[in-house]
């Protein structure tokens, strides 16, 4: 399991009471009367943490430096007065129409040259200057207002950084990444040289010749696309750290944060990179209505979260008690998908659930999207389901700072799935994720849990580690995996691994590259295969997106073979035993039944079991305290009674555990 790391500064937690329970509080839309009637609802619902002042710089500053903070004193006394903390925000997110107007430079620029314009949302450039200096003012101003201010347990620093908007081609932009590229390589040489210019011509003679890698006539040059990618999750840690900034120099003992986006479609952000600047991690997560396993998404997002904080609590800043608004059909939860929902992230490590957003808005682009308090009031079931939430988050403060009980490590990098799916490879089927999914739902419905780890994280401890489609790779990853397998780890490496270098260089010699050796395997050419065209492997399961012609050498064992032409009897699995562990490597995205049938072979190597018997499926997971107390979260999606094998109190109802998960329910076991 991910070990605790060292808090990175100033903690959240022992300022708020239990489990952290709120959302985003937008007061501005209301009139004093409704935010009077909110703090007795807050009290009723139980409600200990709210995000509040995210999008309200056009009422705070109605123009240029004329400020209006009396709304917002009264709402932070009032919330204070009713023993509410408050995650206050900078109020950045959404620039005020009269600096828009002032200064159109401050806005996006796409690829095709549009300028984005206001009227929306995230309308501004990270690199813009000008909207730095702005918003720097504003965030000291509002800094230097509220520091004493006892309600303040949490800075918001902006929010959502690099959703909708996640490019930027402007002219500001444009020198900002020649400002990169030169403090990143040094020498015009040094670039020519990562990137490959001597292809196509491409060779620059200075700095002030590179653009941003927009519309062109073919394929862009990979490495300057990789860079692009890492310039602009970069340009918005620039910006973010420049709020920061202020904020450490105002209030130094306050922490702060800023609302990630960790889900299975999201990755403007190298969040591992963004991580130790953040003294709590923060994340909104949303379900797919459409997806039939959204419940599997949104354990990998919560997992995947718990990765980037290192195995600390972490906190649910944003998702929804019904319906969003924003999807093509906009579906309500089904009958006690709230609170399956929201305790799944529970289990997971957060230590806080919030939601968007306390009162649902009346007017505004967002009115049809749930919220805490819908437009029907108290008399509806989401208020209902709100109230009895706040119960089961008060009945569950023991399990409060524990951590997640793992085994199993999946290998996650935000620069290889940049990397991984870039135009210019041998197959545009090939997706970063497919496999990882994969693996980490046949994972789920064992009832075993996975921690996210990246490359450069210490693989000891780990049982079973599992390095999808890991594109590129450094020699320093590389030979931690191989490590992790000598000393006892069993790990399965997938296809289209360890081809390049960090800079998007081919690893020579014979593919997989960086994994050849420690695999005993050698591919010469991929078979990549087309869409609706499955292949069948010797074990009888199928195998979709890819194939390739691998030579097993010696010592190496062949577990299955391909059986299509022109690949017949070419090894499709294989394992080769090393010091105390072993490597498999997979060549091929196995069916729905390939996957399990490999994960319980592996799992039975590495003696990984579930963390709790169950007579069906049932989304289990287990942390631990660190005074030595367990707490099995047995969350039952299924329209069934499920029998689960655990001794202990069930937390939610007060009793002991009857054995039995009612179809729907959610039982927390503090077990003997």
């Amino acid at each position: 399991m991910l070990s605790p790391e060292t808090p990175r500064g100033p903690s959240v937690w022992s300022s708020v009471p239990g489990l952290g329970y709120g959302g985003d509080y937008n007061p501005e839309q209301w009139p004093e009367h409704v935010r009077l009637e909110d703090i007795d609802l807050m009290k009723e619902a139980g409600v200990n943490l709210l995000s509040v002042a995210i999008f309200s710089w056009g009422l705070l500053e109605p123009s240029e430096g004329n400020y209006d903070f009396a709304w917002l004193d009264d709402v932070l006394d009032n919330l204070h007065g009713a023993g509410i903390k408050v995650a206050l925000a900078t109020a950045t997110a959404s620039p005020p129409a009269w600096l828009a107007r002032k200064h159109p430079e401050i806005l996006p620029v796409t690829a095709e040259g549009t300028r984005l314009e206001r009227g929306s949302r995230r309308h501004y450039s990270p690199s813009s200057s000008v909207y730095r200096r702005y918003a720097t003012t504003m965030t000291r101003v509002i800094a230097e207002r509220y520091k004493d201010h006892p309600a303040l347990a949490l800075w918001h620093v902006d929010n959502e950084l690099g959703c909708h908007v996640g490019e930027f081609y402007g002219e500001e932009d444009a020198a900002a990444f020649r400002l990169w590229l030169e403090r990143r390589y040094g020498s015009i040489d040094a670039l020519n040289e990562a990137w490959g210019t001597a292809f196509w011509s491409q060779h620059y003679a200075s700095f002030d010749e590179i653009i941003p890698p927009g519309l062109a006539p073919t394929t862009l040059n990979p490495g300057q696309q990789l860079d692009f990618a890492r310039f602009n999750s970069r340009a918005f840690m620039d910006y973010y750290r420049e709020l920061l900034a202020v904020l450490r120099e105002v209030t130094p003992d306050v922490p702060a944060t800023t609302n990630f986006m960790v889900s299975s479609a999201t990755k403007t952000l190298d969040y591992f990179d963004w991580a130790k600047d953040m003294d709590v991690i923060a994340n909104d997560h949303y379900l797919v209505a459409a997806d039939p396993e959204r419940e599997i998404e949104l354990a990998f997002s919560a997992d995947l979260t718990r990765g980037v904080a290192g195995g600390n609590p972490w906190i649910l800043m944003e998702h929804s008690t019904s319906a969003v608004n924003w999807q093509p059909y906009n579906q309500p939860k089904m009958p006690g998908e709230m609170l399956r929902n929201s305790l799944a992230h529970v289990a997971r490590g957060a230590d806080a659930v919030m939601f968007f957003q306390w009162r649902q808005s009346k007017a505004g682009s967002e009115k049809f999207h749930s919220a805490m308090v819908p437009h029907g009031g108290r008399n509806t079931q989401v208020w209902r389901n709100v109230v009895d939430l706040g119960d089961a988050l008060r009945r569950l403060e023991p399990v409060k700072g524990s951590r997640v009980d793992s085994h199993v490590a999946i290998v996650f990098d935000y620069e290889a799935w940049w990397a991984s799916e870039l135009d210019s490879h041998p197959s545009q089927g090939v997706k970063y994720l497919d496999t990882m999914r994969a693996f980490h739902r046949a994972l789920y419905l064992r009832g075993v849990t996975v921690d996210f780890v990246h490359p450069s994280a210490d693989l000891g401890g780990y049982d079973l580690i599992l390095v999808c489609t890991l594109y590129s790779v450094t020699d320093e990853a590389a030979g931690s995996v191989a490590a992790a397998a000598s000393d006892g780890a069993t790990v399965l490496i997938s296809y289209f691994s360890g081809i390049v270098d960090e800079r998007d260089h081919i690893r020579l010699g014979g593919y997989p590259g960086a994994f050849r050796e420690l695999l005993g395997i050698r591919t010469e050419e991929f078979h990549p295969l087309f869409p609706g065209t499955p292949v069948t492997l010797s074990d009888g399961t199928a195998g979709s997106v890819w194939s390739e012609q691998v030579q097993a050498l010696e010592a190496t064992e062949v577990l299955s073979t391909f059986t299509h032409y022109p690949l017949e009897g070419v090894p499709a699995v294989t394992r080769r035993a090393t010091g105390a562990g072993s490597a498999w490597y997979l060549a091929t995205l196995p069916d729905a039944d390939g996957v399990d049938a490999l994960t319980a072979r592996l799992l039975e190597e590495a003696k990984v079991t579930s963390a709790a018997e169950a007579s069906a499926a049932v989304e289990l997971v287990r942390r631990r305290s660190a005074d030595g107390r367990n707490f099995l979260f047995a969350i039952n999606h299924s329209r069934e009674d499920v029998a689960v094998k655990s001794d202990g109190v069930e937390l939610l109802g007060g009793q002991r555990f009857t054995g039995v998960v009612p179809a729907g329910a959610v039982a927390v076991i503090a077990e003997d």
